[in-house]
């Protein structure tokens, strides 16, 4: 079998993920601008310098108000796009993910943990993970507020804390809360 002559290496941008030459259609093209010229400057060169742009607009059949709306359209589109991953990273800033002990009869007990689902992390292959690594029973399951939440099987408050900070570092330490709900007890 030949191996196939003249193949070209792609670059992938490293903030919208889409090869280089279709940046400018992204809504992140500042951002993903600045990153070809931090990285790659020859390419940013190619693309970006004053003749390809020159020769860009040469093959351009908008006419200036319809062009003048289309730049106007992507510089909102981007904004929004901005506007979006702040609040996002504000949100995932600010939320908390609780580790719950929860008693359940005598010295049984389980673990619940709530508010992964922010920082985009699978509940199902987590609570797989948290399962193999314990030897014990996990899965999702509805809290009372109707959301997800992973169970685990027995008290593994500080040791499901640690395994959150080892594997997930996108969840700040400081943001991991730990409480303990225990079991009313009888009156007799």
């Amino acid at each position: 079998m030949s191996q196939p002559t003249g193949a070209k290496a792609v670059i992938y941008c490293g903030v919208c993920t889409l090869p280089s030459e279709y940046c400018e259609f992204s809504a992140t093209r500042k951002k993903c601008e600045e990153w070809l010229k931090a990285t790659h400057p020859g390419e940013h060169e190619r693309l970006y310098s004053d003749q390809a742009i020159a020769e860009k607009m040469t093959m351009t059949t908008l006419s200036e108000d319809k062009e003048a709306r289309e730049a106007a359209k992507m510089e909102k589109a981007e904004q929004k796009t901005e506007a979006r991953m702040a609040r996002d990273l504000q949100k995932k800033k600010s939320s908390k993910v609780t580790i719950k002990r929860i008693e359940r009869n005598k010295r049984k007990c389980v673990t619940s943990v709530f508010g992964l689902h922010v920082f985009d992390i699978d509940l199902k292959s987590t609570a797989k993970l948290m399962a193999n690594h314990f030897a014990c029973g996990g899965s999702v399951a509805k809290n009372p507020q109707g959301l997800d939440e992973i169970v685990v099987q027995g008290d593994f408050s500080n040791e499901i804390r640690d395994l959150i900070c080892a594997k997930f570092p996108a969840v700040p330490k400081d943001n991991i809360e730990l409480v303990t709900e225990d079991k009313p007890k009888k009156a007799q």
